[in-house]
């Protein structure tokens, strides 16, 4: 007593639409011989609508879809298929949501297995996987196709690392992926946790994904407006490269003599831009000490063979403490402003700039910067060349394709930086006013920590970073290619600050 539709295979108008014609006459017949020998056998159902549509002969065989699993005449089919380069037709898995599992569940406890699986046409080792999961399926959202199965490993770990990331939260500290990883391995040696293998543990950047899930976290990102690039903006680049390019071969510039200075501005507070928050948060707190709009400037400069120049700190303030003692390797100076005029241009290019290997030989150089007004003055022009320096004026609008410090330089940096900013915060070093509220970080602190963070950029960066805005690019055409290679371009990766959760931590 088979009813004959239940052995008959359906097409969406997509998948019909693969078939070639002798397929499709193929699937004509087939479906005719299972009908005939339905009837052979004494199947008493009634004639289906495909087969009367096949025996009118008509052309268009395919079904509607309806939402979520195919419905025709009130079984779902999950047949799906789809054509192979060599014509081979092959079945596609097809994926079904809590709901409809749940209608099968309740089908099959009242009847049995076997009678739900042919009922919606589906297996039957499908059917008893879902009974038994019967629990999770209704506490999934109805609309959720894929069933959760995979338990924490570490449950009690996990369990106060969550709870540390509520009280982070609600001290208005910052957690990152890289944070709780760290966290979790500390924690790991602790003898509270002893069924935890500190040897098998790593905290690797897949079980921070699947912990992030299991408790509802989420990175959230600062949303960020990006430089307007002129409409010009390739004529402009082919100009600026030809000067380079013209230049260089009529001075013979050695790399070590092709700068580039950039003043970037930097504040006192550096949240990070990436943080781990609950999902669904539209607002995060963070904890500042108040002066994330109080700017400094710092003038960073570097050369193409990969050198770095001693970098530059102007603070907004009249003068500088005079029994405060800064590190040595970088100039700090005082502003009432808080940036680079044109006395402080001169000054860089007396006491960094003409300071830098080569410069006593009065080699030819070159430096590139943008079209800050200090940087065009007459005085300034006159003093870089009697150095011997041609200056490159980057076109205005341009700096974030053609200055090295921008393209891949200032991103890592300031990066860094922050990271170094969110250790003293959650530190505890941070001194209270006599009002209770925290101060800024001491200069002599920001400082080193500037110092620190240049240190660290790597000399191939700085290298690439230059062949990347094709300045310092071998002349016969065979480093071209270099502009792109995404790779050196890390100021516009916005996972750079995140980049050590794809390395594997080790004890």
């Amino acid at each position: 007593n088979q009813d004959p539709a239940d052995v008959a295979l359906y097409f969406t108008r997509e998948e019909w639409e693969l078939l070639t014609q002798p397929e499709k006459q193929l699937y004509r017949d087939q479906m005719l011989r299972n009908y005939w020998t339905l009837l052979s056998l004494g199947s008493s159902g009634s004639k289906p609508d495909l087969i009367h549509r096949i025996e009118i002969g008509e052309a268009e065989l395919w079904i509607r879809d309806a939402e979520g699993p195919r419905v025709n005449s009130g079984s779902e089919s999950p047949l799906s298929v789809f054509k192979m380069n060599n014509g081979e037709i092959k079945r596609k898995r097809s994926a079904y949501h809590a709901a409809f599992k749940l209608k099968v569940v309740e089908y099959a406890e009242a009847n049995n297995n076997c009678a739900a699986a042919r009922e919606f046409c589906i297996n039957e080792k499908q059917v008893r996987e879902w009974r038994k999961n019967k629990t999770t399926l209704e506490d999934m959202p109805r609309s959720k196709k894929k069933c959760p199965t995979r338990c924490a490993s570490f449950p009690e770990l996990e369990k106060d690392l969550n709870n540390w990331i509520v009280e982070c939260q609600q001290n208005g500290y910052i957690v990152t992926r890289t944070g709780i990883r760290l966290r979790a391995l500390h924690m790991s040696k602790d003898d509270k946790y002893k069924s935890v293998n500190p040897s098998m543990f790593v905290a690797s950047a897949g079980w921070c994904t699947r912990f992030m899930n299991r408790h509802g976290l989420c990175l959230c990102q600062r949303s960020k407006i990006a430089q307007k690039l002129p409409r010009d903006l390739e004529d402009k680049i082919k100009s600026f490269q030809r000067f380079i390019i013209k230049y260089r071969k009529e001075c013979a510039f050695e790399l070590s003599q092709i700068g580039n200075m950039d003043e970037t501005p930097v504040t006192f507070d550096l949240p990070s831009n990436r943080m781990v928050t609950s999902v669904g948060e539209k607002t995060v707190l963070i904890k500042t000490s108040g002066h994330e709009k109080i700017y400094f400037t710092v003038v960073l400069s570097c050369l193409a063979n990969g050198s770095k120049l001693p970098p530059v700190v102007v603070f907004k303030r009249k003068t500088l403490p005079k029994n405060m003692k800064f590190p040595a390797g970088i100039i700090v100076r005082a502003h009432k402003k808080g940036w680079m005029d044109e006395s402080g241009t001169i000054e860089w290019l007396e006491k960094v700039w003409n300071k830098r290997p080569g410069a006593l030989c009065k080699k030819p150089a070159m430096l590139i910067w943008d079209m800050f007004r200090t940087h065009k003055t007459d005085e300034v022009k006159n003093l870089a060349k009697n150095m011997k320096t041609t200056l490159a004026i980057i076109p205005g609008g341009l700096t974030s394709v053609l200055q090295p410090l921008d393209v891949c330089l200032n991103k890592p940096f300031k990066n860094r930086l922050r990271k170094m900013w969110s250790e003293w915060m959650c530190s505890g070093m941070a001194k209270l006013t006599k009002g209770g509220n925290l101060m800024k970080p001491e200069i002599n602190l920001v400082a080193q920590w500037i110092k620190d963070a240049w240190v660290s950029i790597p000399s191939e960066m700085v290298e690439k970073s230059f062949r990347k805005c094709c300045i310092s690019n071998a002349l016969d055409e065979s480093e071209d290619d270099v502009i792109f290679d995404d790779d050196t371009r890390e100021a516009a990766n916005e996972k750079e600050s995140e980049s050590e959760d794809d390395t594997k931590f080790s004890e």
